[in-house]
């Protein structure tokens, strides 16, 4: 049964990788926003807020979907957050989209091709993303793109808030678990760069593995698969 509620007895460590994955930055203008594409509509609920911040001239929306995201957004999430944005504001000619991206380093190095067709020059970007894939996108930024100064931003919700809008309690939580293996995983197969990861992030990961949250784990010794339905973008 799909509950809003994180079980009691996981709650401090569930809020522990919430916490670790929250990077905090200090936002400032940048020279292109870029919302990286998920299952999650908030990403273009904030890009279009920081937007209208002034916080960068230039908007990229990146991503196809998932088999987790088809159903929500049948065109591809970065057309759909497109939509979303201009609906709400965005004029059309700021707005780049980028449809093929599977992953997040399709996300960045894609993205970073078109902006170069495009003839737009970089040296900064701010990154929009889920809450919990903030460290994961600086990571792989500063890896496949590293000329460039990176600022990462999410709706600024609460564990439990960002819960109730997903809808789905062991799904954040699985994503949750996922993404702070790839933060341990990934830096070995260079995909990103190497983070600091404190013990109590590491206890907190062992305890919702040994707990059954599982389901957007990566093998170790497999292969990025061909789709994110178990990589990182779903």
């Amino acid at each position: 049964m799909t509950t809003t509620a994180v079980p009691d007895h996981l709650r401090e460590a569930v809020e522990t990788l919430w916490h670790y994955h929250d990077l905090r930055h200090e936002l400032r203008p940048c020279d292109v926003g870029i919302g990286l594409g998920s299952h999650d509509p908030g990403v273009a609920v904030i890009a279009t807020e920081l937007f209208h911040r002034q916080l960068f001239p230039w908007l990229v929306f990146t991503g196809a979907n998932a088999p987790t995201t088809v159903r929500e957004f049948p065109r591809g999430e970065a057309l759909h957050y497109r939509d979303y944005a201009v609906t709400h504001g965005v004029p059309a000619d700021r707005v780049l989209v980028e449809t093929k991206a599977t992953n997040t380093q399709q996300n960045l190095t894609f993205t970073r091709d078109l902006l170069v067709a495009a003839g737009i020059p970089v040296t900064s970007v701010l990154l929009m993303s889920r809450p919990y894939q903030q460290r994961r996108a600086y990571a792989t930024c500063r890896k496949v793109w590293p000329e460039v100064e990176v600022v990462c931003a999410s709706r600024p919700l609460s564990l439990d808030d960002y819960v109730a809008s997903i809808g789905d309690a062991k799904r954040v939580i699985d994503m949750l678990v996922g993404d702070t293996q790839r933060i341990m995983e990934y830096p070995k197969r260079g995909f990103a760069i190497p983070q600091d990861v404190p013990d109590e992030v590491r206890v907190a990961y062992e305890v919702l593995v040994a707990a059954g949250y599982t389901s957007r784990l990566v093998s170790p010794t497999a292969p990025r698969p061909s789709r994110p339905s178990i990589d990182d973008d779903d």
